[in-house]
């Protein structure tokens, strides 16, 4: 059996693979010794879903555990609002919706699916100026999507971090130890 993917880690993948193997290096480690003042604060903004403080109101599930089968991969959601059926994905500021927000997102829903709880709706929701962006539900072309970069990831070649120089990771907060 193949070990499962990190919902999480969906993201890092999609904005490059390198941090994927990157994050998974340093997560012994204590973030104070790399993160910084943007992972920082969205960590912080995070913590009422972890806790769930998010709300008292029994409607909304907060940072439950989810999985699929299907798809061997597993994580949290931030949020699921049982009466509208909305999956609700938080994000400190959204400047752009990314690949990896949308494949987070599907991620999130097949489990939640899998697991009989059913999704009319996803939204992505940017903290810092309280937008939210509506993310269509996957079809049959994004699934196809979705499944190509789990396989990518599940093939992933660790070699080719020898040559890896991109600009994206220069920009990170891996850009300080000369990725």
């Amino acid at each position: 059996m193949e070990p499962y993917i990190q919902i999480s880690k969906i993201n890092d993948f999609t904005f490059c693979p390198a941090t994927l193997y990157l994050h998974s290096m340093y997560e012994g480690f204590s973030t104070d010794n790399f993160h910084e003042t943007p992972q920082v604060v969205g960590r912080l903004k995070h913590e009422t879903v972890d806790r769930g403080a998010y709300s008292t109101a029994k409607r909304f599930l907060t940072g439950l555990s989810v999985y699929s089968e299907k798809y061997n991969i597993m994580g949290r959601i931030d949020i699921y609002d049982r009466e509208t059926q909305t999956l609700i994905e938080r994000k400190t500021k959204i400047k752009k919706i990314y690949d990896g927000y949308r494949y987070q997102l599907y991620a999130q829903y097949y489990c939640l699916t899998e697991m009989d709880y059913p999704v009319k709706k996803m939204v992505l929701r940017s903290l810092d100026d309280n937008k939210n962006y509506t993310i269509p539900l996957p079809g049959k072309k994004e699934c196809l999507k979705f499944e190509g970069v789990l396989k990518a990831m599940r093939n992933f070649d660790p070699r080719v971090l020898l040559s890896h120089r991109c600009p994206k990771c220069a920009m990170s907060v891996y850009g300080a130890l000369g990725w």
